[in-house]
C-alpha cells in the first residue's frame, strides 16, 4: 500500500515555518510523490501578543502563487503542486475568508480551528485550572459552532487537534467520551460535502495515533464518508509525507480502499 500525495504543508510563507517553497518541492520528489498540495495559514485576526505580532498569520497570496507558479512549471514533469491554503475558522474572521477563498483560484482549501475563545489551543493557558474533558468539550463544540456557519473549505483538518498539546496526552483521550459531538461534526459535514483530513503529524512526533484519531475516521466511514485526504503538516522538507505507510494501514482498517487528491477544488479517488 502507498500513498503518494500529500495534500498538507508549509513553507516559509507561513509564519511558522523557515522552509523555502522549494525546498518542500524537491522533498517531496525525492520522496516519490506524484502529488502535493501546498496548504500555507491564513488565520485572520489571530490574538496579538509577543509571539504573535499583528498580522502575522495573513498569507501574503500573490507572493506565494508567484512562487509557486514558477516552481509549478519547473518541476511540471516531476510532480504536480496545488495552491492550497489552511484557514483558520473564527466566526469574527468568516466575510474576510468568503472574501478570500473567493477572488482566488486554490485547488484546495482545509478548514481548522485553531483558536477557542481567542486562545490558540497550543497555549498552555488554554488548560489551565480545568480538566482534559472540559477542554475537548469546548474544542468539539468551538469546531461544531464554526463548521455549521462557514463551509467553504474542502476537508476538516486535524480534528482532535488537541491531543498534541492537552496535559496528559494522549491518555487524557478517548473519542467514545465525545461521540455525540463527533457524530454531529462527522453529520454536518457529510451533509455539506465535506471532507475529512488524516493529519499525520503527530506520527512524526512519536505519538501512536493521527488526528482524528481512527475511532474517528471508522465512523466518518459508517456514515458513508469517503472524501479522505492524508497530509504531514509538514513545516519542514524532511517532514513531509511522515507516517504515510502507517496511514494506508489505518486507513484499510477502517475500511476505506481510496484517499483523496484535490485540484480545482474538486475531489479525485486515488487506490492506495
Amino acid at each position: 500500500m502507498a500513498i503518494l500525495a500529500d495534500q498538507h504543508m508549509h513553507s516559509s510563507f507561513s509564519f511558522d515555518s523557515e522552509a523555502p517553497l522549494k525546498d518542500m518541492v524537491e522533498s517531496a520528489i525525492r520522496k516519490g510523490l506524484n502529488h502535493i498540495n501546498i496548504t500555507e495559514h491564513n488565520d485572520f485576526d489571530f490574538p496579538v501578543s509577543e509571539e504573535f505580532p499583528e498580522g502575522c498569520w495573513d498569507l501574503n497570496v500573490d507572493s506565494y502563487l508567484y512562487d509557486l507558479l514558477r516552481l509549478r512549471e519547473a518541476y511540471k514533469d516531476k510532480i504536480t503542486i496545488g495552491f492550497g491554503m489552511e484557514i483558520g475558522l473564527r466566526e469574527d474572521s468568516f466575510r474576510k475568508n468568503a472574501v478570500l477563498t473567493r477572488n482566488h483560484d486554490f485547488d484546495f482549501i482545509v478548514g481548522s480551528v485553531h483558536l477557542v475563545r481567542d486562545i490558540d489551543t497550543y497555549d498552555d493557558r488554554f488548560y489551565e485550572g480545568r480538566s482534559a474533558k472540559e477542554a475537548f468539550n469546548e474544542y468539539f463544540d468551538t469546531v461544531i459552532a464554526n463548521i455549521k456557519k462557514f463551509q467553504n473549505f474542502d476537508v476538516l483538518g486535524h480534528l482532535d487537534y488537541l491531543t498534541r498539546r492537552v496535559p496528559g496526552g494522549e491518555s487524557a483521550y478517548n473519542p467514545m467520551d465525545y461521540a455525540d459531538k463527533i457524530d454531529e461534526i462527522l453529520d454536518i459535514l457529510l451533509e455539506n460535502e465535506k471532507g475529512l483530513e488524516l493529519n499525520t503529524q503527530t506520527l512524526g512526533k512519536g505519538l501512536e495515533y493521527p488526528n482524528p484519531w481512527p475511532q474517528v475516521l471508522k465512523r466518518y466511514k459508517e456514515k458513508g464518508g469517503e472524501i479522505i485526504t492524508v497530509g504531514s503538516d509538514a513545516h519542514k522538507p524532511e517532514d513531509i509525507a511522515v507516517g504515510f505507510d502507517k496511514a494506508a494501514t489505518i486507513l484499510a482498517d477502517c475500511g476505506f480502499k481510496y484517499y483523496t487528491v484535490f485540484k480545482d477544488r474538486t475531489a479525485t479517488y486515488l487506490r492506495f
